[in-house]
């Protein structure tokens, strides 16, 4: 499994989100490649696209030399990560090698801060509306892209998504990201792709740093984690 940490982009790493990964392997029992990726703003979109894709192309080469299997090959990522590896869903089904699965935790795949749930949870804790916005702008600051026509590999929301592997997404009620990845979801199905959709009522973004901690949390990972290591199965 390819995991893509979060951090709008712009912060984490492989240490910050060591555990997480960890977390993964145990409960998903799968092979864990955590992908470190250059950051924005000093690294504008599309760097981290290339440096992913370039991760997930070499686990899908090398799979066998790391004792995976290159058939059973998945991907997840957390908020940004989330967006991540949704993008890369898309590239690797366009490139001929298909993932098995993806697991996609609070995702942005819509970039549309006019759903409901950016207003209802402006000011949430952990991420805030605010806070979306200025992760995306150091995203994008410096990138050239034409906000107006966004492509996939910034927006996968706008890509094309019939054919892609099956996904569990996840989010949380108190969260600016929740409806975006409720949407996404109602795409993915809309396209024919098996689509598992939880939303974690009581718990904020980022949650899956509160497993083992607070149960509702523990709880949610697991649930996430479970349908993994089912896919993969």
């Amino acid at each position: 499994m390819v995991f893509i940490h979060g951090g709008g982009w712009s912060v984490g790493d492989l240490d910050t989100y060591d555990g997480t990964a960890r977390l993964h392997a145990a409960v998903a029992g799968a092979v864990v490649v955590s992908v470190g990726y250059r950051l924005a703003p000093e690294h504008p979109y599309p760097a981290a696209v290339h440096d992913a894709w370039a991760a997930t192309q070499w686990v899908l080469r090398e799979a066998g030399r790391i004792g995976a299997d290159p058939a059973r090959v998945a991907v997840a990522g957390d908020s940004a990560g989330g967006n991540l590896a949704a993008v890369m869903s898309q590239l690797a089904r366009d490139a001929g090698t298909p993932l098995r699965y993806q697991l996609l935790w609070y995702p942005s795949t819509t970039f549309d801060t006019a759903l409901p749930s950016f207003a209802e949870n402006a000011d949430a804790p952990v991420l805030g509306t605010a806070a979306c916005k200025a992760f995306t702008r150091w995203y994008l600051d410096g990138s050239g892209v034409d906000v107006t026509s966004p492509p996939a590999t910034l927006v996968p929301a706008r890509g094309e998504l019939a054919g892609l592997p099956a996904a569990y997404i996840a989010v949380a009620g108190h969260d600016p990201l929740r409806d975006d990845g409720v949407r996404y979801a109602e795409l993915l199905t809309a396209a024919g792709v098996a689509v598992e959709l939880h939303n974690a009522e009581t718990l904020v973004h980022g949650y899956l740093g509160y497993a083992g901690v607070v149960p509702a949390a523990t709880e949610a990972a697991e649930l996430g984690l479970r349908a993994l290591r089912a896919a993969l199965t």
